[in-house]
């Protein structure tokens, strides 16, 4: 089969086949050691030391809680666009009552760090910026080493959008100073849908502490503090977590 979108990809048949594997208790200890092997070789492929997170949704609920977990109801923000999912993450932040600066792109060009400097120069009062890495909508990559760049100049909160690029292309989320990166299941990492992966670095966790926008679902401190326990808060996938489990398999020997 031939399935020519972004995404949902084809899945290897070892991922398929993994995933017939028996349900097990998601509270018990053979979970517990699953879920702790995904996120050790997640952290590998995202490039990171900081915190990776499991949560049971798809990409938009994972953005969703890149915002709700960071940020507060009246709080600026810079939102970068060149395409629909670039504007998705900017409606997201202004259904919850962020002051949305939104900086749009002709669509099938690129987002410009310069026009981020000057954007960040006119408004002290930005907190976050908002990228998607990998508009895929038109297929454009945006420059997020450069972007990041300009972000770390002004000392602002990064939230990264990288559902279809992780995985795909090389995001050294650390070296970049990404405080939030978002990605899902569906993409790069060859399995079905239903997972959004997350890495929170302390940057991000600070500003956790004081974000007040509602949340519960997808609260960054109740995944963190499951995690410790090798469980998730909730019921998770864990079809799709023997299958991930499987495809990082894959991934890092191949290389």
């Amino acid at each position: 089969m031939q399935l020519r979108i972004p995404g949902p990809t084809p899945c290897p048949p070892e991922a398929l086949q993994a995933m017939s594997r028996q349900m097990i208790n998601h509270r018990g200890k053979e979970f517990g050691q699953l879920l702790q092997s995904v996120t050790a070789r997640l952290r590998q492929t995202f490039q990171t030391k900081q915190d990776v997170l499991l949560l049971t949704c798809a990409g938009t609920g994972g953005l969703e809680a890149a915002i709700v977990n960071t940020l507060s109801p009246g709080d600026d923000i810079l939102a970068c666009s060149c395409g629909v999912f670039g504007d998705r993450f900017a409606d997201i932040a202004e259904q919850y009552g962020a002051k949305v600066n939104r900086l749009n792109f002709e669509w099938g060009t690129s987002v410009d760090p310069e026009a981020i400097r000057q954007a960040l120069k006119s408004n002290a009062n930005i907190k976050a910026v908002l990228v998607t890495h990998n508009e895929t909508s038109t297929g454009v990559t945006n420059d997020l080493a450069s972007i990041s760049s300009v972000v770390k100049e002004f000392d602002k909160l990064f939230l990264v959008d990288a559902v279809s690029s992780l995985g795909c292309i090389d995001l050294p989320t650390d070296d970049w100073h990404c405080d939030v990166v978002v990605t899902a299941s569906q993409k790069g990492w060859m399995v079905p849908p239903g997972l959004a992966m997350i890495s929170v670095n302390e940057k991000a966790w600070e500003a956790c502490s004081h974000a007040r926008m509602p949340r519960f679902y997808l609260d960054f401190a109740k995944a963190k503090d499951y995690l410790q326990k090798g469980q998730n808060p909730w019921t998770p996938a864990i079809s799709i977590c023997y299958a991930l489990d499987t495809s990082l398999d894959l991934m890092l020997n191949e290389g």
